[in-house]
């Protein structure tokens, strides 16, 4: 195994909740990227969207993500980081990439109002079209998939430790 742990799905799969669990339990750091780039930027996700557009988004989140190198970390980047193809090729090198994978019935209970939460979509685009976008490219760049459907928090950390042999 390499040395840090990458999550990546879509929002509300419980990337930092299962991310920070599954930290304490391997004695590793923690990094939400989504929360770097608030402190970075000085203001929400949402607020970002919304004065720079998708496009400007991703360009901050691609540019935070790849400054972030820690050793012996778990990192739950955004949902939107599989967009940022660099950022992704540096994950898959410092660390293994982990796809937490949830069904859309499950996504669509779980995300009430996706704008406020910060999830980039684009003009006319649904959650069920992001869905649909999004898992292809979690499978592209997944080492590891993880099916978390049926499973509490505690049992997705689990398998994830499991997995990885701890």
């Amino acid at each position: 195994m390499k040395k840090n742990l990458i999550f990546i799905g879509m929002p509300a799969v419980g990337k930092s909740t299962v991310g920070v669990v599954t930290a304490k339990r391997l004695g590793y750091q923690f990094i939400d990227t989504d929360l770097l780039i608030q402190e970075t930027e000085g203001k929400l996700l949402k607020e970002i969207i919304e004065e720079r557009g998708p496009d400007g988004f991703l360009e901050v989140e691609e540019r935070v993500n790849l400054s972030v190198n820690p050793q012996k970390a778990v990192i739950a980047p955004g949902g939107s980081v599989v967009y940022c193809e660099k950022a992704m090729e540096h994950f898959r090198k410092i660390g293994t990439v982990i796809y937490l994978h949830v069904s859309y019935t499950e996504i669509e209970q779980r995300i009430q109002n996706a704008r406020n939460r910060g999830v980039v979509l684009r003009d006319g685009q649904t959650l069920r079209d992001l869905y649909n976008e999004r898992t292809q490219l979690f499978e592209k760049y997944a080492d590891i998939r993880i099916s978390e459907d049926g499973l509490t928090m505690d049992e997705t950390v689990q398998k994830v430790l499991d997995i990885i042999g701890n």
